[in-house]
């Protein structure tokens, strides 16, 4: 089977990775997502096990359409009673990027009379529509006259881990949070330590990765389940075997901030993650006062860009950020993911790495430091 695997910009690279760890084939890297092929075992994992993929796709039908009436008759050429009956229900997402297809509500609304049609003249009868709890979601997209239709696996989107029980303002998404970790490289052989957790989500996609446990663990409700041709047999198989693979955290993993509510509502959420007792410790401090565990360790942050949170003084927060690095960070690698470009100068490290991200609708750099003990003395002579 083809699988097409939705996630965000950036990740690509990341996600291809994690596919090919679970045994996908003929992978290719696409815009925002990556195409794969693989079996029934395949579809199930990468639903329980990807941390960087937001929703698993298997295309059944591609063709090209000039019009709604001819995209109308290709849908209903499909043989839809392979994937639904008429006593469940169905719901149609569509994106397009087109000139013959202006209006994505409209393509879903054409795509949905032609499978109430064929289901007609099938059967005199036609399966109603849910957009909430469909049995079967079907995604559309069409780019100029290419249409796409395939199923969606994963029902609500995979960014979804069901441990966010609370958060603060501007959380980081969680598939963003895994991929940046993935980026790294860090692999739980160090300590892990954010210095403004905020609602705690780099610490716990920190704990899951370092645990190999599967980011939706305790999820108990995918679109796949509800297909017509759903193996609960395998399905069991598949968690079984993932949680055998499951393994101890043995680093530490620290999280700070100076608002107390943060500290509660990261609390609220490791608890929420199964993750307490763990090795994740959270105390209310601010980074002008932290003094961190011993190197080697990693650093990793997402602090306020002046967007949605705001700070008096943007750049000397920055600079203090930098400052704090440098005098009490020796030893460790930093990563700060942040959409201020010119408040990012202002931390005054020597840039490692840098990669584009986007948090949302923002453009993000992702950027390494590594605060080597006179590093940045000997890189600028």
């Amino acid at each position: 089977m083809k699988f097409i695997i939705k996630t965000l910009q950036g990740l690509e690279n990341v996600l291809a990775e994690e596919i090919k760890a679970l045994g996908g084939s003929n992978i290719t890297i696409l815009k925002r997502a990556v195409e794969c092929e693989g079996d029934k075992r395949l579809l199930y994992r990468a639903n329980l096990e990807l941390r960087t993929a937001l929703r698993v796709l298997m295309p059944i039908a591609e063709f090209q359409a000039k019009t709604p009436d001819d995209l109308y008759k290709k849908i209903l050429r499909i043989e839809w009673s392979n994937y639904l009956s008429i006593d469940k229900t169905f719901a149609i997402d569509a994106v397009t990027k087109s000139e013959l297809f202006t209006h994505s509500k409209y393509a879903a609304l054409k795509t949905k009379d032609a499978i109430a049609d064929y289901f007609r003249n099938l059967t005199g009868q036609r399966p109603d529509v849910n957009i909430e709890f469909p049995h079967l979601r079907i995604n559309l997209h069409i780019n100029n006259d290419e249409c796409s239709v395939a199923l969606d696996s994963s029902g609500d989107s995979l960014h979804k881990r069901g441990y966010r029980a609370n958060s603060v303002e501007a959380p980081l998404n969680e598939v963003l949070a895994a991929g940046m970790i993935l980026l790294s490289g860090w692999q739980g052989d160090r300590t892990f330590l954010d210095p403004m957790c905020g609602s705690g989500t780099l610490l716990i996609e920190a704990a899951l990765l370092a645990g190999n446990i599967p980011p939706q663990l305790h999820r108990d409700s995918f679109g796949f389940m509800k297909w017509k041709d759903f193996d609960a047999k395998l399905w069991e198989k598949v968690r079984d075997q993932a949680k055998d693979n499951m393994k101890p955290i043995t680093c530490a993993i620290y999280g700070f901030d100076k608002d107390m509510k943060a500290v509660r509502v990261t609390g609220q959420n490791v608890l929420s993650a199964n993750l307490e007792g763990k090795n994740i410790r959270v105390e209310k401090q601010s980074l002008e006062k932290l003094v961190p565990p011993p190197p080697p360790g990693l650093l990793m942050t997402n602090p306020p860009y002046d967007e949605r949170l705001k700070e008096v003084d943007i750049e000397a927060f920055y600079k203090m950020i930098g400052d704090r690095l440098k005098q009490a960070f020796t030893g460790y690698e930093a990563w700060i993911i942040s959409s201020n470009l010119e408040a990012l100068k202002h931390l005054g490290l020597k840039t490692s790495k840098k990669l584009t991200l986007f948090n949302g609708a923002l453009e993000c750099k992702f950027q390494q430091y590594e605060l080597y003990e006179g590093s940045r003395e000997k890189s600028e002579q």
